[in-house]
């Protein structure tokens, strides 16, 4: 008989306590609303959760955390969002950390009933990231209307792996929690669809990055920002030139750690 232990049904999955100022990687958690995401988010974490606002906001931020595979995982629950264009406050915030805070890995969770409207969010999120999984959640739902949703299609078609789930009869979490744990280790060389334009687009998308980089050296996605621009967004070029993107992504390093110390703090007494 083959030794399976290493297969996802037979790895084990512990809830974390409060204590997440000691992590060994960090997942954020993305979706449109009604995907069932919280539903994903409580089933990872128990209830070992911390919910406060995000700084400065009025936005409810939760975290919480789990070990898998011997290693320690802090899972940050984004504000539910359609877009990463910054229409919003949830939008903002959602894109900022992925952006900014560069998770390990970002766990997209999409609506397997309808796929189409979900994979606007995902695209943009493959435009920040290549450390991305995609959770196919609702598949029972999918199931019960008679839809065939071919993930083995879709992840070859997006570069990255797409795990079919249904978060609330805990089917596929394991292998949700394994494909995570690939990406955040390196085992898993993604090759994400991008914006692909001719050679003019990719030229000025260069010429751009390198202007990025002197305008604010070491901001991190520097690509993103650059396309951005040429799509003409005001809000990112004034951003930029005042200085704010390289105050935001401070920021928000700052909130990280701050954030995990207090919910240290919170989990000794």
């Amino acid at each position: 008989m083959t030794d399976c232990s290493t297969c996802p049904a037979h790895t084990s999955l512990s809830h974390m306590g409060l204590d997440l100022s000691r992590f060994d990687y960090v997942v954020a958690l993305a979706g449109n609303p009604n995907t069932g995401k919280s539903t994903v988010f409580n089933a990872l974490t128990g209830l070992k959760q911390h919910t406060g606002n995000w700084p400065g906001k009025t936005v409810v931020r939760a975290e919480g955390g789990y070990q898998f595979r011997g290693k320690r995982y802090k899972l940050v629950d984004l504000p539910g969002t359609y877009s990463l264009l910054s229409a919003s406050q949830d939008e903002e915030i959602a894109r900022d950390f992925i952006l900014f805070g560069q998770p390990d890995c970002t766990i997209v969770v999409t609506d397997a009933t309808c796929l189409e409207r979900n994979l606007n969010l995902v695209l943009q999120v493959l435009e920040i990231s290549d450390r991305v999984v995609v959770c196919a959640n609702l598949m029972d739902e999918a199931r019960r209307k008679g839809l065939d949703v071919d993930t083995r299609s879709l992840a070859r078609d997006l570069g990255v792996p797409v795990i079919p789930t249904a978060a609330r009869l805990d089917e596929g979490l394991a292998e949700l929690l394994s494909a995570a744990a690939d990406v955040c280790e390196g085992q898993i060389a993604a090759a994400p669809r991008h914006v692909g334009g001719d050679s003019e687009f990719q030229r000025a998308v260069a010429e751009l990055v390198s202007l990025v980089d002197q305008a604010a050296p070491g901001l991190p996605n520097a690509r993103w920002v650059a396309m951005r621009l040429l799509d003409g967004d005001d809000r990112v070029r004034r951003a930029l030139l005042s200085g704010e993107l390289a105050d935001i992504a401070q920021r928000q390093r700052e909130a990280v750690r701050r954030f995990s110390r207090k919910i240290a703090l919170e989990g000794a007494q």
